[in-house]
């Protein structure tokens, strides 16, 4: 039973890490192509990251194609954090299968359920801006392609986790509370 439970946790330890680092890799080209844009060229609007188009949104307002990719990034950047507290929680052994119940692991999902809530809500927003932009008649890339889908998903999972640390945290009271009594 030891050797599974080992092989399971090395197998979502690297598929973390691989997440992380794809992740890490999609936040930082939208920070770079959006100042590359901003600053130095504004023709690779049609081809902004990923081959996203965005030039027609470019061409009709400078602040709503800024607002509309840090909306992007910051989408970006919140699951990239979620993914580096699990690596950071992997990397550190924080782990303990015979005392589940402890503060770091409580405090990892009390961690990841808010940062679920934040992704939630600026997936959200920014495809409302999305829906917005299409009905003032600019061509939009499909939520999809710029990740911006799946916010109640999202929502959902940052409600859910919250009740599972709400869960966790009784079942720290109630461990402390058997531990003193023995």
């Amino acid at each position: 039973m030891k050797t599974t439970t080992d092989f399971t946790f090395k197998l979502l330890n690297v598929l973390s890490w691989i997440i992380f680092i794809g992740l890490a890799i999609d936040t930082g080209g939208y920070i770079t192509n959006t100042i590359y844009m901003l600053f130095f060229n504004s023709n690779v609007a049609s081809r902004f990251w990923r081959n996203l188009d965005l030039s027609d949104l470019y061409n009709y307002d400078l602040g709503f194609f800024i607002c509309f990719t840090v909306v992007l990034i910051i989408v970006s950047l919140l699951k990239t954090i979620l993914f580096y507290q699990t690596v950071s929680v992997f990397h550190k052994k924080k782990f303990n299968l015979a005392n589940p119940f402890n503060e770091t692991i409580k405090n990892f999902i009390f961690k990841f359920a808010f940062i679920a809530f934040a992704i939630g809500l600026f997936s959200y927003a920014g495809k409302s801006f999305s829906n917005w932009l299409i009905s003032q008649g600019l061509q939009m890339p499909a939520l999809e392609n710029v990740k911006l889908g799946g916010a109640d998903v999202w929502l959902f999972m940052g409600i859910t986790l919250l009740i599972f640390a709400k869960i966790f945290k009784k079942g720290i009271e109630l461990q402390t509370e058997n531990e003193l009594t023995v």
